[in-house]
């Protein structure tokens, strides 16, 4: 399924929290029910941030694995 992104954030390479405060700053510009697409690296970012992101009403639309990194669609709650 392709997902219309209002936004994308590749942060690869960079480290926690970093990754999540760069996420909630992209957020922070988008509408509600808007997507935002973001590239994060394996470990502690995909463990993370996406829970964070739930935590702060969030929603997680899709995780999908890429070659080095990961895919997360965000819906702005």
């Amino acid at each position: 399924m392709k997902y219309k992104v209002a936004k994308r954030l590749d942060l690869h390479g960079v480290p926690c929290p970093m990754n999540f405060v760069k996420t909630k700053v992209a957020l922070f510009g988008l509408e509600c029910g808007d997507l935002l697409e973001v590239i994060l690296d394996e470990g502690e970012a995909i463990i993370n941030v996406p829970r964070s992101l739930k935590d702060e009403g969030h929603k997680i639309i899709k995780v999908e694995k890429l070659e080095e990194t990961f895919r997360v669609i965000v819906e702005h709650g």
